[in-house]
């Protein structure tokens, strides 16, 4: 059990108070539990609650229903609030750092994560770095991955192994500091792998084998061979192809996030530098959309974007578009129908569910139905067959309409 302290305490006085029921103007309620609190204490405690007591919810209100946690679990972080402490077990650990990432209290979810590291092994990494892609916790997913990258040969003889999806697999398989003692290990834990559901992975073959050692696999001539390395080190980044290139942009390259962006020629295989983007992205989501290569929202290193970009490869440049009407990176992007979707994300404050899609014939963004679950760090894809766009979007005449000043409309 660990108990830790963040630097702020909070006066004893307002905690007594709170069990006294005095002065208390906000009921939190989990469930069918109420907890009488003082708003400027947990607006001190995260930002999500002064978001809810100031900007989501009427002045009067006085009742608020959290979904999404326990009663135990909102018990504990009320506490924090109050106390600055927190009991941390291995049996709350990684609910409580769910319940602190839906409500973006960062004192706990770092608590908790330095809680959970410590407890990372051959048997459980696979499942913690997992689990921090739906609820972030940066330095707890880096040292989960590191932990698999440096113990790849015990990991693999885990179930857990077994469970990866072909993204993540493909994101461990390309690591130039995957620790085998000779290649035929990554590619015996490929094989592995694909066994293990054989119908459902075996399409995934090839793409995955291209990951092996930085290779290139030709099925024409069952050759491997290395392709080249771009110019630039890069995470968290996205890429899309146009045109049979390859584009990857932003993304951070362990100092600082990126504006920059390149280009690969299979044929010649070769990385190009092309012109950077207007700002700064990590997170971000990138799709080729109406000929152009569009860069979406992301993280600038100081808060999420609304921007989007779209470069034009005939030109080398890249032109402003409209603006998201939600910040977001980490989200979900997809076209279909002629329609650039962008869905889910974390906004800054909290995951969200929010879907919006942009009509690259009116240069503007249009709310669509959102889902059901709170998502991040997701992928989207498109299932042919099923023509019900309509079902998802909203009918533009249906939308109020709102005039906002171009020097308004977007510079964030």
């Amino acid at each position: 059990m660990r108990e830790e302290q963040p630097p702020y305490k909070s006066s004893s006085v307002y905690n007594e108070l709170r069990f006294e029921g005095k002065f208390c103007d906000a009921i939190i309620k989990v469930e069918d539990v109420e907890f009488p609190v003082h708003k400027i204490i947990l607006c001190n405690c995260t930002p999500y609650f002064r978001a809810l007591f100031t900007s989501w919810s009427d002045p009067d209100k006085q009742v608020f229903n959290i979904p999404g946690l326990s009663p135990e679990m909102m018990a504990l972080i009320i506490d924090f609030a109050y106390t600055g402490s927190v009991s941390v077990t291995e049996e709350n650990a990684v609910e409580l750092l769910m319940a602190a990432d839906q409500l973006n209290v960062m004192d706990i979810v770092k608590i908790c994560s330095d809680f959970v590291g410590e407890q990372l092994c051959a048997e459980n990494c696979v499942g913690i770095w997992q689990f921090t892609k739906v609820h972030l916790s940066p330095e707890l997913r880096a040292k989960a991955f590191h932990y698999i990258i440096s113990n790849f040969e015990q990991v693999v003889l885990q179930e857990e192994f077994l469970q990866l999806t072909v993204e993540e697999l493909d994101d461990i398989l390309e690591r130039d500091d995957l620790n085998v003692q000779c290649e035929s290990t990554a590619y015996e834990a490929l094989i592995k792998w694909i066994s293990h559901v054989p119908a459902e992975r075996e399409q995934h073959l090839i793409a995955l084998l291209s990951k092996v050692s930085a290779e290139r696999y030709q099925p024409e001539t069952n050759q491997w061979s290395l392709i080249a390395s771009m110019h630039e080190q890069r995470s968290d980044a996205s890429c899309t192809t146009l045109h049979s290139r390859i584009y990857i942009c932003g993304g951070f390259n362990g100092n600082e996030c990126l504006q920059t962006a390149e280009c690969y020629n299979p044929e010649t295989d070769q990385w190009t530098m092309i012109s950077p983007m207007n700002s700064r992205r990590r997170g971000i989501g990138v799709i080729a959309y109406a000929d152009h290569v569009f860069a979406v929202g992301g993280f600038d290193g100081n808060r999420r974007l609304r921007t989007a970009e779209a470069y034009n490869p005939q030109t080398n440049t890249w032109n402003l578009v409209s603006s998201m009407l939600t910040r977001r990176s980490n989200f979900g992007i997809e076209v279909i129908n002629n329609r650039l979707f962008a869905v889910g994300g974390f906004n800054g404050f909290t995951t969200t569910f929010n879907v919006e899609y942009y009509d690259a014939s009116t240069n503007r963004w249009f709310k669509a139905c959102d889902m059901g679950i709170f998502r991040s760090a997701l992928s989207c894809c498109v299932v042919s067959g099923h023509p019900n766009l309509s079902d998802y979007t909203i009918p533009r005449d249906s939308l109020t309409c709102l005039n906002v000043p171009e020097e308004a409309a977007e510079s964030t």
